[in-house]
């Protein structure tokens, strides 16, 4: 039998229904973000980062596309004979009404046997689509210090947000004596990052007990940790710094691209102490034509620029036509913006084409415009 320290699961398996069209036909960790990478590439590179060496990735919703990608395990260096990216899917195959997995603790569960075959000392439980760096060996280092059966990622937030997440109430040595979902009123404002480490032993024992619970709704914040906690293990709370970013909604998508451009932002994909991998695309450099107009601006390669470009986020092979002005937008692969067209505020579909002339967006909308239809222009 095979060991390995400490094995990761990653959870990948959302529909991602609040990114709309983005997900109609790919999963949500497979959505490009930040140029020329995808959503799943952040924690697979914090797992190579980390020095993690197997990684499972537990798919369902259209997989197709994610499990292709993730099974490149060269891009992150997880490609070795003692490394690899395991994408796992469903015993049975989800439909377009129906999840298989009823619950991310019962994702955990069905998947023993291969979790099994590594015989891991510690379980690291990852969701698949959040925007972050961490190195999750000192979250480890952590988790052993303090003598912990389950250690969960927190991050403060503000406290009138608070009740939108799940709420972990800890003492003053940060053990935790509480779980609250989306709680009205609550009492701390240290929020779940839906990153969990577990001794593999316990946790195992509590999700075969978990299965067998017809009232359980087998989700870890709702029904594992409180079993933990109830059966007096320690559970204590890692206080993440650092920048992380839920990116469930196309406003909190476009925001974290457009955090691109903040130098001051901790989300710096140009850190070669920390990087975040990707696979190697083949395009040409981008090209900024004479009559350019560029002011602030993340431009990837495969670009070509000859409008104005201000404040937008445009990824490999997007286009701006001579005459063309994008602002405050974010311009997906392949996007293309015609002659004359005027984009602001808005997140622009893969490959969808804005005519000449087209006005798109406005400067005073409340929500960022998901433009995901092709837009005709001006006769």
């Amino acid at each position: 039998m095979k060991q390995t320290e400490m094995l990761a699961m990653i959870l990948a398996g959302g529909r991602g229904s609040r990114l709309k069209a983005l997900t109609s036909k790919i999963a949500k960790p497979a959505v490009s973000f930040g140029g020329r990478y995808r959503i799943i590439d952040f924690p697979l590179s914090n797992c190579a980062n980390s020095g993690l060496d197997v990684v499972g990735i537990l798919t369902q919703y259209e997989p197709v596309l994610l499990s292709s990608y993730v099974s490149q395990g060269r891009y992150w260096g997880l490609d070795t004979r003692d490394s690899g990216v395991y994408a796992i899917a469903p015993r049975e195959k989800a439909d377009a009404e129906l999840d298989v997995y009823k619950g991310t603790a019962d994702a955990i569960t069905q998947n023993i046997d291969f979790i099994d075959t590594y015989n891991p000392e510690y379980l690291l439980v990852l969701s698949g689509d959040h925007i972050y760096k961490m190195n999750y060996a000192k979250m480890l280092d952590y988790h052993k210090e303090h003598k912990s059966e389950a250690t969960i990622a927190v991050i403060g937030v503000p406290m009138k947000e608070a009740s939108r997440f799940g709420i972990m109430n800890a003492d003053e040595n940060d053990k935790i004596y509480e779980f609250e979902e989306k709680p009205k009123h609550p009492k701390s404002n240290l929020a779940s990052m839906g990153i969990y480490i577990f001794n593999w032993k316990t946790l195992r024992k509590t999700l075969l007990a978990d299965e067998k619970n017809e009232k359980s709704s087998h989700d870890f914040g709702k029904d594992i940790i409180p079993a933990l906690m109830d059966a007096g293990k320690n559970v204590y709370a890692y206080r993440f710094k650092g920048y992380w970013k839920d990116v469930g909604t196309i406003d909190s998508l476009w925001e974290a691209n457009m955090d691109l451009l903040d130098h001051a932002s901790e989300l710096n994909l140009s850190d070669y102490t920390w990087r975040i991998y990707s696979e190697d695309p083949t395009d040409l450099p981008q090209y900024i034509g004479p009559d350019a107009e560029i002011d602030t601006a993340y431009i990837t390669q495969g670009c070509i620029v000859d409008g104005k470009v201000i404040n937008s986020v445009l990824f490999t092979n997007a286009q701006v036509a001579p005459g063309a002005v994008v602002k405050d937008t974010v311009l997906m692969p392949g996007a293309e913006v015609a002659e004359g067209a005027k984009v602001t505020r808005a997140l622009v579909a893969d490959g969808i084409k804005i005519g000449k002339g087209a006005k798109v967006g406005s400067a005073n909308s409340a929500e960022i415009l998901l433009v995901d239809q092709d837009v005709k222009g001006v006769e």
